[in-house]
């Protein structure tokens, strides 16, 4: 017997992402809110919805006792985490197994493994992946690491095991402040993660963050389905999303897919997973993997047609993958814009009513939300509150498409971030893909001063 009712474990645009693509399967959903989303609209489209908590995460999407009781409680055999929240906890995998109930989503040993930093450089060096030369593994002595950092050349990054988001994260310019820059990204990671364990890196001056998507049926079976651009950042914080890369040959995609799908065979890799890289001087580098869903594999659709969300079901229900490398294609350009309920350019969150909501529309015009007029944005979660994805044949196109899609985008009664994605589709760099992880701040800083 296959899936038949799925649990999201899950809110916002993800969850009514998952919603739809189990409808399109024939598969009932069950959508769990915490007391601040019940007026949510994957709650509303859902067949069957539970409450099971208070607005903090920690006691609603956070709490593995209230998932766990309410899939059984409505008969689900299957739990959907989509990204976030318990995505990437592996912990909680074991406990959907256990409970017989599948998991869509990878195996828990390879959350576990990818989860740490140091462990998944180590074993992506193992499957052939390229790292940035740096410690092998955690690294507490000072003396130590200033062997390294001599040997590979300042500066050097030092980096929480277990970190995030930036937190644990130094820059060090010369043997001076090594150690004190030690102690304090340590502090920080104990502060952040429980856990003060750091390693070091060569620091690359101005990469850019390209990114692969593979998927694996858990039986050594394993493709790529190309590679997407996030390097336009803020504070570790992709804001804008596009696929193909701008600076990418067909035959350096070619390469490095075969690369990434070969890793994930060995590793009998399970679902959905990004493996994420630094590249500059025409050189990548693994900085780490994502065992989940992106909040921006919709890019990734667009140009090769494929349904991750329908093959994550696929897989974890015990089905081959429904294309072979041979038949993946790529074709034109896709951009992914995020939008967040904040000031588009002080970024201060601005959760509130929506009043007026008209999403754009059009030919190749795709828009991720779960906004309707009337909603009110809760202040508990994360701001974003839309994802605009465009798709042209070429990026010049694409271009123009989301700039007039931009333009219709109606969203009143809070901030958002529409008039940050209008002014940066004026600018040079980014008309001409000239950019790197750098380039947003430097750019924000330069708008301000």
């Amino acid at each position: 017997m296959g899936i038949s009712r799925i649990l999201i474990a899950n809110r916002g645009e993800i969850a009514l992402r998952i919603h739809r693509a189990a409808h399109e399967m024939g598969i009932e959903t069950v959508a769990v809110h915490s007391t601040a989303d019940s007026e949510a609209m994957h709650v509303r489209l859902a067949d069957h919805a539970v409450c099971i908590g208070p607005p903090p995460a920690s006691e609603s999407y956070l709490n593995h006792a209230a998932i766990i009781s309410a899939a059984e409680v409505a008969q689900c055999d299957a739990i959907h985490p989509g990204y976030g929240f318990l995505s990437e906890n592996a912990k909680f995998a074991e406990i959907v197994e256990a409970h017989d109930i599948k998991w869509i989503g990878p195996k828990p040993e390879h959350i576990v493994t990818m989860g740490d930093k140091v462990e998944a450089k180590r074993t992506a060096g193992a499957l052939g992946l390229p790292l940035v030369p740096g410690s092998d593994g955690a690294i507490s002595d000072p003396a130590e690491a200033a062997r390294i950092a001599e040997d590979i050349g300042y500066p050097v990054i030092i980096k929480a095991a277990s970190g995030g988001g930036g937190r644990g994260m130094k820059v060090c310019e010369g043997p001076d402040t090594l150690a004190s820059l030690m102690q304090q990204a340590g502090n920080e990671a104990k502060s952040a993660f429980g856990d003060a364990t750091v390693y070091l890196e060569k620091y690359l001056g101005n990469p850019r963050h390209i990114e692969f998507q593979v998927f694996g049926d858990g039986n050594g079976n394993a493709i790529h389905l190309g590679e997407r651009d996030c390097s336009l950042q803020r504070r570790h914080q992709k804001v804008l999303e596009e696929a193909p890369s701008p600076v990418l040959s067909s035959e350096d995609r070619h390469r490095m897919g075969e690369v990434c799908a070969d890793a994930m065979r060995k590793m009998a890799y399970r679902g959905a997973g990004t493996i994420e890289f630094l590249w500059e001087n025409g050189e990548f580098f693994f900085i780490e993997m994502n065992t989940r869903l992106q909040v921006e594999h919709p890019v990734t659709e667009m140009i090769t047609g494929v349904d991750l969300v329908r093959e994550q079901i696929r897989v974890a229900d015990g089905k081959p993958l429904s294309v072979g490398q041979e038949e993946i294609a790529f074709s034109g350009h896709a951009i992914e814009c995020r939008i967040n309920a904040e000031d588009p350019f002080t970024f201060a969150p601005s959760p509130g009513k929506v009043t007026h909501y008209h999403p754009a529309g059009g030919m190749h015009v795709r828009v991720d939300s779960g906004l309707y007029a009337g909603y009110s944005i809760p202040p508990y979660y994360d701001s974003m509150i839309a994802k605009l994805i465009v798709y042209g044949r070429n990026r010049e196109g694409c271009i123009m498409r989301l700039r007039r899609a931009l333009e219709e985008m109606v969203i009143e009664g809070v901030k958002h971030s529409v008039p940050l994605h209008q002014e940066l589709l004026q600018q040079d760099d980014v008309l001409n893909g000239d950019y790197s992880i750098k380039w947003l701040e430097e750019w924000l800083a330069e708008r301000e001063g």
